[in-house]
């Protein structure tokens, strides 16, 4: 599959990859922080954003479209980045092509198994009726009804796309992300693991990477460095982008 990506910068490259329910766009300022030092590719993950879509949706495809992507744009070893589901991508990636990877770096998620809780996203999606919207106020407050958080809200409407005749649609595959959401949140094989340099960055205030997380971590992982953004929730680089970006640089250059 061919990814929709955006290049930005020139260095070594750095790829970046984003949550479940997000895109490239998602990561797009900090992108241009650290096109200051490195090349950026900012993706969007198949299903999400710009790319296309399939019916098939688990991380060893996802896996298998970045190294397409990287052997496409004739990169033999890239530093790779990864949000949440992208996180987890990474670290398969690292895991099963540990030669294409410079550096690691996992934003907010661990290697374990995490059950379905995406439910009210999904009841947000399912709210807004898109064969009679007429603007993007009248599909926030469709979803208000059943999301009260503003800033989750406009998260999701990021993916709504309107049409050339007027109308609108979800750029992302919601019916295959919907089907596969359970393998989304499904844990790494224990026999599997990476010994090249890693950062683990995780929000405070998240309760994605928890304190008992750390021996898994380093048991698949055993040179992970591992840090806690102050102040930050899942969204860590929404929330904290200085911290995050900084945090990033710092390993990078290290």
């Amino acid at each position: 599959m061919k990814l929709n990506f955006r290049v930005l910068g020139e260095g070594h490259p750095l790829i970046i990859m984003h949550g479940v329910f997000g895109s490239s766009d998602n990561w797009q300022t900090l992108g241009k922080v650290f096109a200051e030092n490195y090349k950026v590719y900012l993706v969007d993950m198949r299903n999400h954003g710009n790319s296309p879509h399939s019916d098939e949706f688990n991380y060893q495809l996802m896996v298998e479209d970045i190294i397409e992507l990287m052997k496409d744009e004739d990169i033999s070893e890239a530093h790779i980045l990864g949000h949440s589901m992208g996180g987890k991508v990474a670290m398969h990636l690292s895991a099963k092509y540990p030669d294409y990877v410079s550096k690691l770096i996992v934003v907010d998620i661990a290697p374990k198994h995490y059950p379905p809780h995406h439910q009210m996203i999904f009841e947000g999606f399912h709210a807004v009726d898109l064969a009679t919207l007429k603007s993007r106020k009248e599909a926030d407050d469709q979803m208000s009804q059943v999301i009260s958080n503003l800033g989750v809200r406009q998260f999701i409407l990021k993916n709504l796309d309107r049409k050339k005749d007027g109308t609108f649609q979800w750029k992302l595959n919601l019916r295959a992300i919907e089907g596969a959401i359970e393998s989304v949140g499904a844990g790494m094989d224990s026999e599997v693991n990476y010994h090249g340099s890693v950062l683990f960055l995780g929000g405070s205030k998240s309760d994605y990477i928890k304190s008992e997380d750390h021996s898994l971590i380093k048991s698949l992982f055993p040179a992970a460095k591992i840090k806690m953004v102050e102040g930050a929730g899942h969204w860590v680089h929404a929330e904290r982008p200085k911290e995050l970006g900084e945090e990033v640089l710092q390993f990078l250059a290290s």
